[in-house]
């Protein structure tokens, strides 16, 4: 079986992280630094652990998102000598460390309420359920915001920072729980807050590991491209000239994918007839799939298959 290979194509330019992307993420810097604030002095001043708990987090938040605003930033500088594939990685990175920064705060969060829990305190005030109910709709908000921008660019980080809101808002909804607790129920109940704020602890671990999965699975090339592959499979065979597809390979760099197709094709072809074909090729493929970036093209002649032009 003879085998004709195809050089790589030049990788397209990768654009500087755009002015949209950069806003996105400087809104998550910009309001949790804000929430932090707010929740902090209404904790302080309103006796309720819980409140103080998500102000922790929210700080936290601040330096997460300025840590994903850099490894964007990174991720989307073209390739070079040292980095032949791009710098995509660094997104999986920044990933990683908005976990050990969930699971930073998760650890301090759990610390204190134990301690508060031991030790007796005031009942909350009543003006804290207040703070928690905006809280809880602002955080809402830049969930469904951060998702739909990460669908729009497959960015992993994004993803990250979507699900991480989330978990703020969940933890702020278990701190409006344990204080409504404390203050319906009074004497004896005052670490109610505080048994919530154990509750958000939690929470946040177990979206710390939902957004460690992911990015993960992109440092180690985990094949989790079913439908991706489908449809490259799909434009392939459907080009004049391919028999089929043998292998499809994606790797996910970042937001973008990488792809290794290795075709079937018919017999007594020439060099320029596949050099053609595969030129049209990746030009559909990057029409259709706008987020593959090299696509590497190997074509087996096989002696059996009729040449076929249409």
């Amino acid at each position: 079986m003879l085998k004709f290979h195809a050089h790589p194509q030049p990788a397209r330019r990768c654009e500087p992280m755009s002015a949209p992307t950069a806003k996105i993420v400087l809104l998550g810097v910009l309001g949790n630094a804000a929430l932090a604030l707010i929740k902090g002095v209404a904790g302080v001043f309103g006796h309720s652990y819980a409140l103080i708990a998500d102000a922790i987090e929210s700080t936290t938040d601040v330096f997460s998102s300025l840590l994903l605003y850099l490894g964007l930033r990174v991720a989307n500088q073209p390739p070079d000598a040292n980095h032949p594939y791009g710098h995509g990685r660094a997104e999986s990175l920044a990933t990683f460390l908005t976990v050990a920064f969930l699971l930073a705060s998760a650890g301090i969060i759990t610390y204190k309420s134990i301690a508060h829990i031991i030790t007796p305190h005031k009942n909350p005030a009543p003006f804290t359920l207040i703070v928690l109910i905006a809280v809880v709709g602002v955080k809402e908000g830049l969930y469904r915001y951060y998702q739909r921008k990460s669908g729009e660019t497959a960015s992993s980080a994004l993803e990250a920072e979507a699900w991480h809101h989330r978990s703020d808002a969940l933890t702020s909804f278990a701190a409006f729980l344990g204080i409504s607790i404390s203050l319906i129920m009074g004497k004896g109940w005052e670490s109610a807050d505080d048994w919530a704020a154990l509750a958000a602890a939690a929470i946040i671990t177990y979206n710390a590991w939902r957004i460690f999965r992911p990015a993960l699975a992109d440092i180690m090339d985990e094949d989790r491209f079913d439908a991706l592959r489908q449809r490259i499979e799909s434009i392939a065979k459907a080009e004049a000239g391919v028999h089929g597809v043998q292998e499809c390979l994606v790797r996910k760099m970042g937001s973008e994918y990488h792809i290794d197709l290795r075709l079937l094709v018919g017999n007594g072809q020439t060099i320029e007839t596949l050099c053609e074909l595969k030129r049209r090729l990746r030009a559909h493929l990057h029409a259709q799939e706008p987020y593959l970036r090299r696509i590497f093209i190997e074509c087996d002649c096989c002696p059996v298959c009729p040449h076929r032009e249409s």
